[in-house]
């Protein structure tokens, strides 16, 4: 699994890539996108801001055949595809998206529904692994001092660790390190519009965000900073 900053950064955007950067017009953003891990001898402890939830929920659902709980934000209607699954469900219009509250989901329909889905917002227990995420995302506009960095949560066995570093934290410059924090500046120079289109509200939702990313690393009290150029 890649998690949506990996894609970025490698060039391998899809429409959920995308979407994380939508809500962004020109401009310089601080403090986004963050992600942290703590390592101990038995456990890997790891916390988000909201962007990565998808990425959790998908991550954990790749690992084994787990249930999960929590609410499914869709703007498609998969009301039948959680049905066949026996999916215990409520569900109400928020807007422009239907929510779903669920008792009890697997891995197998997360998969099946994950290409139709706008966000994961699932909780997660096993004898090896806890996954906590918050019911509510934030609104647009949120100040850089605002970011919730501990949305998601997540913590594992150390037998995970290989998996979680290769999906979430590759190619870290210190390979035993203890602790790290990553977070995100992001520079919007121009919105490339789709060819033709004159509808605002499509080209905010359509048009492509070309800048650069700044990656900035803190690792067991190290700081780095890299700038990648970047157009998703």
């Amino acid at each position: 699994m890649e998690c949506f900053i990996k894609k970025v950064i490698g060039g391998n955007i899809d429409e959920k890539t995308h979407h994380q950067f939508m809500r962004f017009g020109k401009g310089h953003y601080k403090n986004r996108m963050i992600l942290s891990f703590h390592k101990t001898a038995s456990k890997i402890k790891i916390k988000s801001s909201f962007e990565y939830a998808n990425d959790f929920v998908n991550f954990v659902s790749e690992l084994g055949d787990f249930e999960f709980s929590g609410m499914v934000l869709s703007k498609e209607d998969i009301h039948e595809e959680l049905i066949k699954k026996d999916a215990n469900m409520q569900e109400c219009k928020k807007g422009n998206l239907i929510l779903y509250t669920i008792d009890k989901i697997d891995s197998d329909t997360i998969k099946e529904i994950y290409d139709k889905i706008y966000y994961l917002l699932l909780n997660c227990q096993t004898d090896k692994l806890k996954l906590r995420i918050k019911k509510k995302l934030p609104k647009p506009g949120k100040s850089e001092d605002k970011i919730d960095d501990a949305f998601c949560r997540l913590e594992a066995d150390n037998s995970y660790w290989l998996k979680i570093k290769e999906a979430f934290f590759w190619g870290l410059p210190v390979e035993n390190c203890k602790k790290t924090k990553i977070n995100y500046e992001i520079v919007i120079n121009e919105i490339i519009a789709p060819q033709g289109e004159k509808d605002f509200v499509k080209i905010r939702e359509m048009g492509k965000r070309k800048g650069k990313l700044i990656r900035n690393l803190n690792i067991d009290g190290r700081e780095i900073r890299k700038e990648i150029e970047f157009e998703a």
